[in-house]
């Protein structure tokens, strides 16, 4: 059983090269500049291109040629395996509709499973954490979709923004409604919700009370059970540190992971966003 993935997981190199996750990078253009997301440039060098850039970068999704180069690849060199491919929510990209068409054009079809997210960073990063592991261990493959499913419906997770502009920049709010959160310090809390789709659920004055809501809206789902925390940032570690921190005093936390947001998804967040992702232990 081969895993594959898009860079929008979040995934280390780290983490792929242990448990032999495949990568299909998505691309980030500065200008005529293209980099291949978490293969040509890492986390931290892209925030800072990012932070002396006057303009925001673009992104762009991999062609269905660049996935049928892999699938036939680890096919060719993997006789009689079988490949699950997670992606980014379809909501925000093209890149799962690439690996369908990919798929389609090609003899072996039947030995491609490949599975529409609906989430974003580690929100299918940890399911595809989870189906590695099951992988390496000799899981079918019926057992290792379901455990995915089950993750999917398990995690709940909230993204905490440091600055309301490089949302408006990619079109998510307002030039307006950005000027004026920014005024009056309004942190929106989001969440991928059940179609996909970037969402707000509530909207704080401060960064402090919207942990304290993060906390709120967590136990409606977790009050009372041991919990495992994956903490992820943009750049700069501190919020999502002290975000980790809250988390350990209202919960009965067993692990704690970290990754970084990479680039991709940093277009669209900025730096300083901080994001918790939580699951039942």
């Amino acid at each position: 059983m081969i895993i594959v993935t898009d860079s929008t997981a979040d995934l280390s190199r780290e983490v792929r090269e242990e448990l032999g996750i495949v990568l299909v990078p998505l691309k980030v253009h500065f200008g005529q500049e293209v980099y291949l997301d978490s293969v040509t440039i890492e986390s931290d060098e892209f925030f800072e291109k990012l932070t002396a850039s006057s303009s925001l970068p673009t992104t762009s999704q991999p062609s269905p040629a660049d996935f049928m180069e892999i699938y036939e690849r680890l096919l060719q060199e993997n006789p009689g395996a079988h490949i699950i491919s997670v992606h980014l929510s379809s909501a925000f990209s093209g890149t799962y509709q690439s690996a369908v068409l990919a798929r389609s054009l090609m003899e072996r079809e039947d030995e491609i499973t490949i599975l529409d997210s609906k989430s974003a960073s580690y929100g299918f990063g940890l399911p595809v954490i989870a189906a590695a592991r099951m992988a390496l261990e000799g899981s079918s493959k019926e057992a290792i979709l379901d455990e995915i499913a089950r993750l999917r419906e398990d995690i709940r997770f909230y993204f905490l923004v440091d600055t309301l502009e490089y949302l408006q920049k990619g079109g998510r709010i307002g030039k307006a409604a950005a000027l004026f959160g920014s005024i009056l310090n309004i942190k929106p809390i989001l969440i991928v919700d059940g179609e996909g789709m970037v969402a707000s659920v509530d909207k704080v004055r401060g960064q402090r009370k919207a942990m304290a809501r993060i906390m709120e809206l967590l136990k409606e789902d977790f009050s009372g059970v041991p919990v495992n925390i994956s903490m992820a940032w943009a750049h700069h570690q501190g919020n999502a540190m002290e975000l980790c921190e809250l988390a350990k005093a209202h919960f009965d936390v067993r692990e704690v992971s970290y990754t970084k947001l990479g680039a991709v998804i940093g277009t669209h967040v900025g730096p300083g966003t901080s994001a918790i992702f939580m699951t039942r232990a």
